[in-house]
């Protein structure tokens, strides 16, 4: 179980032997690979959701997540080709993940947010939403194909084929041209959530119009990028952000998709995706560090908004919802991005805080100095991008991995995107 935080107050610095840039990296991958290696479901291999039990809260150490599941996969693979943890191993719990997802719920192809690690049943994550739910189908598909570009030639490789083959992303838009997030066997689409406005859905839409059995035509992706809150334009403090809500919404919308798909790799007539996710990046920075809310512990190196766990429940944190919660897998997920500033966060979180802030899975969900709370929690959807995207920032691995997936470049060419162009100057944090 996770540490809570001692009486100590947070202005006591941790004395730590110094370490390199390249070794700090590698202890904060290494570390946090093991919320999926050590601390997976013993039965199914699966990710689980959290790494602790809140009282009042219906799920336990038996809820696995779909999504966190791939991005899990992603950061096993790095684990891999780094050598953290044997390549014959993560092979192993691969084909344990998969064997399990065989027998698993499905849904038209798709997977529920939650299942029982032993039984492979649903776990409903709301009331109506006990069905399919294809976001983190999308999340879950962009590991396995991650996986099955890793393994090649292994037998794994044609089990995954058939799970990515049946998932019916045609049947999630209702015949019309929108993706809808969730179909349940008992209510139908009585959520009625289309998906909307820019999120973390690019990856969502480019596996719908990539799939080679049940594709979407191009108008559901038109249809999306034209919709509100999509696209956006506004300067803040010199930068200028392309796309999404007001000061860019929650960072992970600029890390799930982007675990695979290579934003260097991605232009349109709506935007630079690198460009994109350094602005966002960047707009979240600034505010931490200006504070304009005047929240204990906040600066230059202590950043980054998110969603994640809190002193008040779980909530998606950005600058127009700022509670005084920061999340390390905020600054250390957007390393490809914003490598210095990243890399100063991480000293920060590792070498003042981290007498606090590192539990047994790496770094703690979250903390809020204000509040002197520090959470006691991990949970997948953050522990995987911090492995996944320092591994993209050191070596491209998991961008070289999906993009090569032979589905995926011409599903990009059918949705308008143009092929890889020299990269851009990226845009430079305003001088103080």
């Amino acid at each position: 179980m996770m540490r809570a935080m001692q009486p100590k107050d947070f202005n006591d610095k941790a004395v730590k032997k110094p370490l390199s840039d390249d070794e700090l990296l590698d202890r904060v991958q290494r570390e946090t690979l093991k919320y999926f290696h050590d601390f997976a479901h013993p039965n199914c291999g699966l990710a689980r959701e959290r790494s602790n039990v809140v009282p009042g809260y219906h799920y336990d150490l038996d809820c696995v997540t779909t999504g966190g599941t791939g991005f899990g996969i992603m950061g096993l693979v790095a684990g891999a080709e780094r050598g953290f943890i044997p390549r014959a191993d993560v092979l192993a719990q691969i084909e344990k993940i998969v064997g399990f997802l065989e027998k698993s719920d499905t849904f038209h192809g798709a997977f529920p947010h939650f299942l029982n690690g032993n039984t492979g049943k649903t776990i409903p994550f709301s009331p109506k939403d006990d069905g399919g739910d294809l976001v983190e189908t999308s999340f879950l598909m962009m590991g396995l194909l991650t996986a099955r570009q890793y393994f090649a030639g292994e037998p794994v490789c044609d089990k995954i084929n058939k799970l990515w083959e049946a998932v019916e992303w045609d049947w999630y838009t209702k015949g019309e041209k929108n993706l809808y997030w969730h179909w349940s066997p008992t209510h139908n689409f009585d959520m009625n959530l289309p998906i909307r406005g820019w999120n973390e859905c690019l990856i969502t839409h480019v596996l719908a119009a990539a799939s080679p059995t049940h594709p979407v035509s191009t108008d559901v992706y038109q249809s999306w990028v034209k919709g509100g809150d999509f696209k956006n334009g506004k300067d803040y403090n010199g930068v200028t952000l392309p796309l999404g809500p007001d000061a860019g919404g929650p960072l992970f919308f600029s890390h799930y998709s982007f675990l695979g798909l290579n934003p260097k790799e991605l232009s349109d007539g709506h935007a630079d995706y690198f460009q994109q996710n350094r602005a966002h990046a960047l707009v979240n920075q600034q505010h931490c560090e200006k504070n304009p809310n005047g929240h204990k512990g906040y600066g230059p190196d202590c950043w980054g908004l998110t969603a994640c766990d809190s002193h008040e429940g779980y909530g998606a944190y950005s600058p127009v919802n700022d509670k005084g919660v920061i999340a390390p897998t905020a600054a250390l997920s957007s390393f490809p991005y914003t490598p210095d500033e990243s890399m100063r966060a991480l000293r920060h979180f590792h070498e003042n805080l981290g007498d606090k802030l590192w539990g047994k899975y790496g770094f703690v969900d979250s903390f809020n100095e204000g509040e002197n709370w520090v959470a006691k929690s991990h949970l997948a959807i953050d522990q995987g991008p911090i492995v996944t995207m320092i591994e993209n920032h050191r070596s491209g691995l998991l961008w070289d991995l999906f993009m090569s997936a032979p589905e995926v470049r011409p599903a990009l060419d059918k949705l308008g995107f143009d092929k890889p162009q020299p990269p851009k100057a990226a845009p430079q944090a305003p001088k103080p």
